[in-house]
Parts: C-alpha cells; structure tokens; sequence
C-alpha cells in the first residue's frame, strides 16, 4: 500500500503521460469536466500497474466524439446508448463515459439510463467504496465521496450507499465483491458481508452469462480461495454454483473421510502453484482451475459408508464428469472449456493405479492417448490432488509420478506419442480388405489403434500382416 502522498505523485505521472494530458487539454479546452476514474486511481495507491484508463465527463456521447475525434487514431461508440466512447489515443486504448444518475426498476439488473451532471453523485452509485476513487484533469485533485482512500488503507470493501440498496440495484456485485476481496485480498466489512447473505436470492436475477464472467474471473485471480469461500459463506454459491457448497459433507463419529470441500481449496492452490512452476500454461490457465476445484464434486452422489469406519466413492470420477458438465453448460462455457473440464475430472484417478503396480507401455500409450491435448492440465491436476499429511506417502506418490512423465517423454521421443495413430490409414485399409467406405473401416482403424497402442510401432508391413489376419478370423464368425 503506497502512502497518500505516493500515490498522488503515480497519479501525477500518470497525468502527465501522453495519453492523459492530450485527453484532458482537449476537454479543458471544450470547457468540460474530465476525470480519471476507478481502477487506474485505486491501483496507484496499492502500488500497481495501470491496465485501463477509464475516464468519466459531464460531456454527452455526442460531445465526447465531437472533442476526441481530432486527437485519436481511432474511436467507437459500440457503448453509446450508456454513455460510453472508446478511443485510441498516442497508441493507449481509453474509455470516456458521461456521469451516470442511473435508476434501477428492481426486477432486473438493467437500469433506465439517466446521464449526471456531477462527478460525485457518479461515484456514489459505484460498487465499492474503494473503486469510487476519480482525480480531476487537469486540477489533478483527488475526489472521494465515500471514504475510499480510508478503506484503502484498511484493505477493507464496503459499498459507498447502503449495501441492501447496492445490491438491490445491482446483484452482480455480491459476485464481485468476492472477486474483489480475492484480487485485492481485502476483507469484506461486515455489513456488507450480512447483506450478500440476505440477498442472495437476488442473484438469480443475473444472466448466467454475467455470472460466468465473474466467476471466471475470481478462478483467474493469484488466490481464488478467499473469494470462493465468501462465496460458499454467504450463500450465494448455493445459488450459482451448487457442487462447491455441497462437498461439505458430514463427518459422523465412526465413519471419518477427508473434509472433501477444504481439499477441493488446497488442489486448487497446488493446481495455481504447479501451473505457475512448470510454465507449460499460458497462466492463469482457467480450464485448469476449474478442473481442479470440481474434480471431486462428484463425491455427495458416490458417498457409501461401508462396514468398519470406511468411506467410499466409487465411480466420483465419471459422476463429477458429469455433474461438471451440466453446470458449466448451464453457466454457459463454450464447449471446448466444457469438453476439457469434464474430460480431466474423468481422467484425474487413472494415475493411482500406477503405484500399484508397474504400468506396461501400453498402459503409459493409452495415459497419453486418453489425456489428448490435455496431458499437461492432467499432469497439473494429479500432482495437485495430493492433498495427504503424511510426508512419506507424498513422496512416494511424487516420485512416482516423476517416473510416470520419464516414461512418457521416452516414449513420445522414440515413437511420437502425441499423434499414436495406426500405421495404416482409412484409404490403405480399403485397398487391403478390399472394402469400400463405411462401418467396417472404422472398425478395422480401431483394431490397428489397438496393436499400436499396446505394441508400439510395428511397420507397415506387419501392421498389413495383422490386420489381415484380424479380417480372416471376422470373416469366419
């Protein structure tokens, strides 16, 4: 957290870059009022780097492109209707919105647009005291309505109105806060934290398209956990996400298992942790964290107590397969995320077979051929769902996985792994049997993907050989 006086002098600077200072002489000029809002001051007092310039005016939409037009290389008004113009101005993209008054019909969380006429009766309808923050250009005077520099330096969040009338307004912000307490690792105060509580029914008011950015973009945060637990904490999750509340599971006095929700959060933050190490992701990697804090959702379903104290559950890995990919498609993730998620969550037990016992090649080959492009996110999950105390146990189970990816870097640089393909295509096939298109083809490609995947490569000539013998011996029956 950078002092007072600091974070003034960033902003200063800040002001003083091309982009800004074109920007606010041009308003000036035009005789209007011009403020750089939110994010960008809030960062300069904890120290961060500025990603987004956002700007806010008592200009209307008309006026802004008429005053932006000859200083940018480019602009659009793709948010015009809200009072929003983006430009290009010496190279930094920037958004400048009208000052909003805006009114809400509390049935759904799009409000009548009104435009102000005051920059402080816009911050006050902002979500967090802490984003309410704006500095006026050129005066470079700080405006803070709310007490926002105060919770700042709290490392507190808290809405500038009432939380029940924030809410009530704009449900979405109850999501938010969670991304925000995650991201900024500040505490929610506790009147704002009594308010998510009892409006989270409200959330069911939001798309689910809009509940899906927001949860992504908590899961992209450096430390999800906090977030996902105020979530879970206030109820909302039950409403969003119900899979994550319910691996809460009770825990009676003679049969005892591993509190499945607290190891959900700790193999997320392994799962962060390898992604990070191993650089083999683009990080985040959101495909990752999601496989990782729904790996075990299907456990509620699967849960037996047997005979002795013990708990099992069988088949959690093909139920949780499942159960993710309904809610990822209710939430509305594009198929390829939904494909990948659901797919590692399937696959994240196949490894614990291995220490049971020593895997042939062919088993090593059908690893990598199940796991397809997402071998790495595979790797990246197992590690991370050894959650155990016992140091030795761990080790061993490390260890053997480091042997499990030496087998297969062996492997794929002596026989090209990724692409295991037969040795005979869909054309060599037809000629062989004598075939033409259809069922039988794909039948035979599979037998020759099977002798590949638990011999290696065999030629071509004994792959022909094989598969001839294959058709004679169908051909009988």
């Amino acid at each position: 957290m950078q002092s007072v006086a600091a974070a003034l002098d960033r902003l200063g600077e800040l002001a003083a870059s091309p982009t800004v200072a074109r920007l606010s002489e041009a308003f000036d000029a035009a005789g209007h009022e011009l403020a750089l809002v939110g994010g960008p001051v809030r960062d300069a007092f904890l120290g961060r780097g500025t990603n987004d310039l956002d700007f806010t005016t008592d200009a209307t939409p008309d006026e802004i492109l008429a005053i932006v037009r000859p200083i940018a290389e480019a602009h659009w008004d793709i948010g015009r209707a809200f009072g929003t113009i983006g430009a290009k101005i010496a190279g930094e993209t920037v958004e400048i919105t009208t000052y909003r008054a805006d009114t809400y019909d509390g049935g759904s969380r799009k409000p009548e647009v009104v435009f102000g006429t005051r920059l402080e009766d816009d911050l006050i309808r902002r979500d967090f005291t802490v984003n309410a923050l704006a500095l006026r250009l050129p005066q470079l005077a700080l405006v803070d309505p709310s007490g926002g520099v105060e919770d700042l330096l709290a490392k507190t969040l808290r809405t500038p109105a009432a939380p029940e009338q924030s809410f009530g307004d704009d449900p979405l912000r109850m999501l938010r806060a969670a991304r925000f307490s995650a991201q900024l690792g500040f505490d929610v105060e506790q009147g704002t934290r009594v308010a998510m509580t009892t409006l989270a029914p409200e959330i069911d008011r939001i798309s689910a398209e809009r509940v899906r950015d927001e949860l992504s973009k908590l899961l992209l945060t450096a430390v999800p956990r906090g977030g996902i637990r105020l979530l879970v904490d206030s109820g909302l999750a039950d409403r969003v996400i119900p899979e994550i509340p319910a691996l809460r599971l009770e825990v009676d006095e003679h049969h005892h298992h591993k509190d499945v929700y607290e190891h959900s959060l700790t193999v997320l933050d392994q799962a962060i942790d390898y992604e990070v190490s191993r650089g083999n992701l683009d990080s985040p990697d959101l495909v990752a964290r999601l496989a990782a804090l729904l790996h075990d959702i299907g456990k509620p379903a699967t849960r037996r107590l047997e005979p002795g104290g013990a708990v099992s559950f069988h088949h959690h890995d093909v139920v949780g397969a499942k159960l993710a990919r309904k809610r990822l498609r209710a939430l509305r993730f594009d198929n390829d995320t939904i494909a990948a998620v659901s797919r590692l969550i399937e696959l994240h037990l196949r490894f614990f077979g291995y220490t049971d016992g020593a895997w042939t090649d062919s088993a090593v080959r059908r690893y990598v051929r199940d796991a397809g492009d997402q071998l790495e996110r595979l790797h990246i999950l197992t590690r991370a769902d050894v959650t155990t105390r016992n140091r030795r146990k761990a080790d061993r189970l490390g260890f053997a996985y480091d042997d499990l990816e030496e087998r297969i870097a062996v492997l794929a640089e002596e026989e090209e792994l990724a692409a295991v393909r037969p040795e005979l295509d869909g054309e060599q096939i037809m000629a062989l049997l004598d075939v033409k298109p259809g069922p039988v083809v794909g039948e035979a490609y599979r037998y020759l993907l099977e002798v590949r995947l638990d011999e290696g490569p065999i030629g071509p000539d004994a792959a022909a050989e094989r598969l001839l013998e294959w058709w004679a011996a169908r051909e009988a029956h």
